[in-house]
């Protein structure tokens, strides 16, 4: 319901902002028939899925990846004549169902995190990502959630250009419209199972301390452990130690602040625990092959590259 309500909110909110009607949309079914939502609740629908007019893009919205759904209606509708280039997107596990339906063969897909293996062990012909949304030719996907919303804002970008996308996400108070290539967050945890606390309050110490960072024997002490302990941790299940694990934190945290932020390459430095801008930029391009400098003029040139 969250993922419905967000995706059809963006298309209302950017006909108000223009002030006429730039979107329209129906929702659907397989047969016509009302919906029961993950909350129980049920949501009638306008039509059935092939009953519907010719459509500029389709969206499939799944909360999970279990039960039957009769996949080859969707098959059957992406098929029928003047829908070849009929933009197909799923949002939260609706790439799954997508997937199933053959659908998706040879495009990148992105899927909510707790449904990546599935999709990955099921679907071979599928370069399944950890993306918060993905856009491969007229195939679309979305991790749902609040991807949602960075998602469709990206989508009415597409349309209506990037300055009316940024109004249009001051609206939803978006601190700022995120890129697909950003990772979804994948708790620790559940990459390695919950057997591993001493790590994972060992990571999340690190994740709160990116401005001063912490020594490998202050973390050890904060967690009860001692420090050879604690690196037998990250070699066996990160396969790193804590010093590189924790520098790999501080510069991927400097290299969003570059490409989304105006701040400058010194402030950026020191917000991410180096003490000076040399020091900073000399790590970096020890880990990316790139200058901040140089990280900073490709994304803008990228931006005006896309608004030409």
């Amino acid at each position: 319901m969250a993922n419905l309500a967000i995706a059809t909110e963006v298309l209302v909110a950017a006909n108000q902002l223009a002030e006429k009607r730039c979107y329209e949309y129906l929702t659907l079914s397989l047969d016509g028939a009302a919906v029961t939502l993950l909350n129980g609740q049920k949501l009638e629908v306008d039509l059935p899925l092939l009953n519907a007019p010719r459509l500029d893009a389709l969206f499939v919205l799944a909360g999970d990846t279990h039960g039957e759904v009769a996949v080859e209606e969707l098959a059957r509708a992406a098929a029928l004549p003047g829908n070849d280039k009929m933009l197909i997107a799923g949002i939260g596990c609706g790439s799954y169902w997508l997937a199933r339906a053959g659908l998706l063969s040879g495009y990148r897909a992105t899927i909510h995190w707790q449904e990546i293996s599935r999709l990955t062990d099921e679907f071979s012909d599928v370069i399944v990502s950890g993306n918060l949304y993905e856009a491969d030719r007229n195939r679309a996907s979305c991790a749902g959630g609040a991807a949602t919303l960075d998602f469709m804002v990206m989508l009415v970008s597409g349309l209506l250009g990037s300055e009316f996308a940024s109004r249009l996400s001051e609206i939803f108070s978006m601190e700022r419209i995120r890129p697909g290539n950003e990772r979804q967050r994948i708790p620790l945890v559940t990459r390695i199972g919950g057997s591993q606390p001493k790590l994972t309050e060992a990571v999340s110490l690190m994740e709160a301390n990116i401005e001063e960072p912490l020594s490998t024997d202050d973390i050890a002490f904060y967690v009860g452990v001692s420090r050879r302990q604690l690196e037998r941790l990250f070699k066996q299940y990160l396969s790193t130690v804590p010093s590189k694990y924790y520098l790999e934190l501080r510069l991927n945290r400097a290299r969003q602040l570059l490409q989304q932020t105006s701040k400058s390459i010194v402030q950026i430095g020191l917000a991410c625990g180096f003490s000076s801008g040399p020091h900073f930029s000399s790590t970096y391009r020890s880990h990316f092959n790139i200058t901040p400098r140089e990280e900073r003029s490709q994304r803008a040139m990228h931006h005006v590259a896309a608004q030409s």
